[in-house]
């Protein structure tokens, strides 16, 4: 009984996850909200097994894993500007002066306020350093788009920085667990910033701009027509690509997060315009969605069951500072001289949403080394509920208004240009 019980969930909320986005089109509400209130509710009903992702630790880090990359594909897909170094400005800026920051904030917040030891507080840093526009998608571009241009500085930004923060962020996971199992020692440190940050970083960029352009050249220009797959237009090659650009760069132990994106980019390079990326992408977004929604029934589900219990007041605020505070005002100072205005300044900084890959980095370390890991399941989970409720509820009219206005600044300056013709 209890098997078909759990199939029953399943169905239900694969189901809900196509059905709740039309319900609740007009409503401060979206899917991740919804599916984690109805999470915390399952969590009260007897007779269900226990959610505690410490006991299933295995497992919670390779569904998280499997769900962030995922998500990787489906964000390297979706962009249509061209990588640049001026084109991609506000992304650099996110990723090397925003997360740093922002991961330091937070451990010195963590070991300060919340009591952690010093590798605790790293690693938690660390995990909540990866931002997920999925969980708040008003602030996430859209489906591929034939020409460059489309794309507004707000989801452009968040959607770019998500795709390689989940990457960037993984040296600083590792630094935790040197401290954790080594110490600060200079040979730990040593081998830690040649092989960790250094020789994974090159051999994941490297991995995955190999992959995308080999696979790009064989799906679109292959001589051999039965190769060139972009022709059937079968949105799971998605999936071939990601898988095994993820293994092939794990396999050279690189990071396999950085290899996704930078193929899934690859592959978006090779034809910007061809149709088979809207497909893919439509594709990877469903199977995204259904998983995300699954996981944060379990999430809202372990809430309920005793995950927030050694949730003290002090790391809850380390939470409450970096969803309000830290990275509101660490990404808007970070964007200073960039192409955003003001306003985009503001909103990029706003909506840096913690989600799944915040959940992977905890159980990925957890199982690499000792760390009070009650405290911050507790810690990361409030937070990652606490950014889902503020950013989901808010998100929509934000966006919104700052559409209305970009719009209402296009036509005033279109009216001024056609008054300017016939003075």
């Amino acid at each position: 009984m209890l098997y078909a019980v759990l199939f029953a969930l399943a169905g239900a909320s694969a189901l809900g996850a196509a059905l709740v986005p039309r319900v609740v089109d007009r409503l401060p509400v979206n899917l991740p909200m919804t599916f984690l209130g109805a999470g915390v509710v399952l969590g009260f009903v007897p007779g269900l097994p226990s959610v505690d992702p410490m006991e299933h630790e295995a497992v919670t880090s390779h569904v998280t894993e499997i769900v962030v990359i995922i998500s990787l594909m489906g964000a390297g897909l979706a962009i249509d500007r061209r990588v640049g170094w001026r084109r991609w400005a506000s992304t650099w800026r996110l990723i090397a002066v925003a997360m740093p920051l922002t991961i330091a904030l937070v451990a010195v917040t963590g070991s300060v306020l919340g009591g952690l030891p010093v590798a605790a507080a790293v690693l938690l840093g660390a995990a909540l350093a990866p931002t997920d526009p999925v969980l708040a998608s008003d602030v996430q571009v859209g489906e591929p788009a034939d020409e460059e241009g489309t794309e507004d500085e707000v989801r452009f930004a968040l959607t770019s920085e998500a795709g390689l923060n989940d990457g960037a962020a993984f040296p600083v996971v590792h630094l935790a667990v040197v401290l954790a199992t080594a110490g600060a020692t200079a040979g730990a440190l040593g081998t830690w910033v040649l092989e960790d940050v250094l020789l994974r970083a090159v051999v994941g960029v490297a991995v995955g701009w190999v992959v995308g352009r080999v696979l790009g050249e064989l799906f679109f220009r292959s001589p051999i027509p039965a190769l060139r797959l972009a022709d059937d237009v079968e949105g799971f090659t998605a999936l071939a690509v990601t898988f095994l650009a993820y293994g092939i760069g794990e396999l050279l132990h690189g990071y396999g997060f950085v290899a996704v994106f930078v193929a899934a980019c690859a592959i978006r390079s090779a034809e910007r315009s061809h149709g088979a990326h809207r497909v893919a992408h439509g594709f990877v977004e469903q199977i995204e969605r259904m998983l995300t929604a699954w996981l944060l029934l379990l999430l809202g589900a372990a809430l309920s069951d005793g995950l927030l219990a050694a949730l003290t007041w002090q790391l809850a605020l380390v939470g409450v500072l970096l969803v309000l505070v830290i990275r509101p005002l660490v990404g808007r100072l970070s964007l200073l001289g960039s192409p955003a205005g003001p306003r985009e300044r503001w909103v990029i900084g706003i909506y840096g949403v913690r989600g799944i890959g915040s959940l992977f980095y905890l159980s990925w370390a957890l199982g690499e080394a000792e760390f009070p890991g009650e405290q911050l399941w507790a810690a990361v989970g409030f937070t990652v509920a606490l950014s889902v409720l503020v950013h989901g509820a808010t998100a929509a009219a934000v966006v919104g208004r700052l559409d209305a206005h970009r719009l209402q600044r296009a036509r005033s300056r279109d009216l001024g240009e056609v008054a300017g013709t016939h003075v």
